[in-house]
């Protein structure tokens, strides 16, 4: 093979790609076989079901049990705003995850003492192994769970205060800026790193995608006088969302 020159999966799978976004191949439809593939591509079998797995990994078709391989329905994207730190204004989970200020959702979230990862460690200056209050959120629209969000606050922070518990108390269910602001905790600054992986096989259960999709990773840090005081991990399925940021030019 020369240089520059694609494998011949991959030939075979961009051209079947092709035939899937120009609307040849729509949704719904039986992709050609494996013999099919073989006869009309003049490749091996082995290629033949290369180019496949290629087109099952980017999320395109899916195998149907007993019946074949067949085109995926591609959703339209819909956006998720967001806009950096913005001062305690009362904002939900939900709220504080999307800047759009007519969406609407509920979540659900379960909240335990862990301890701190090497990682999260990292993320919060504390030590491996300290206390903190970890949270996990799943959020819907209309039903539809569309984001994960993971929380770790540093119990050295929010411990045997009222908002040690995010959804429980008197601040419970606010965001992060208000709840901390209650214990004399000034937020002042955000963080957001984003990042694209494929989805673990929990979240793609959680989330409805399949083996293989991509989702968006968004590792959020809040910090107050430079220190870190949350951090959380934002997982969106790539497929179905956009994430746009709307930022004040200050």
């Amino acid at each position: 093979m020369t240089f520059g020159e694609q494998p011949a999966y991959l030939r075979v799978a961009g051209d079947l790609r092709k035939k899937i976004v120009d609307g040849s191949l729509p949704p719904h439809t039986r992709l050609p076989s494996q013999a099919r593939i073989r006869e009309e591509y003049g490749v091996s079998d082995t290629v033949a079901l290369e180019a496949r797995k290629v087109l099952m990994a980017e999320g395109l078709v899916e195998g149907r049990s007993g019946s074949g391989t067949y085109v995926r329905e591609r959703p339209v994207p819909r956006r998720i705003s967001r806009s950096g730190f913005r001062p305690p204004t009362g904002a939900t989970p939900f709220r504080q995850e999307q800047a759009d200020g007519e969406t609407r959702g509920t979540w659900e979230s379960n909240s335990a003492q862990a301890e701190a990862s090497v990682a999260v460690a990292e993320r919060l200056g504390i030590r491996p192994g300290d206390r903190v209050m970890c949270t996990r959120y799943l959020f819907r629209d209309a039903g539809e769970a569309m984001m994960l969000s993971t929380s770790w606050e540093p119990l050295a922070v929010t411990g045997r205060t009222p908002v040690m518990l995010p959804e429980e108390g008197p601040l419970g269910g606010m965001g992060v800026v208000e709840r901390m602001a209650a214990i004399d905790v000034v937020v002042d600054n955000v963080t957001e790193e984003v990042g694209a992986r494929p989805g673990l096989a929990e979240e793609l259960l959680t989330l409805g995608g399949v083996p293989g999709h991509v989702v968006v990773v968004i590792q959020r840090t809040y910090y107050a006088s430079g220190r870190p005081v949350e951090t959380a991990d934002v997982v969106i399925p790539a497929d179905r969302y956009r994430v746009a940021y709307h930022l004040p030019v200050k």
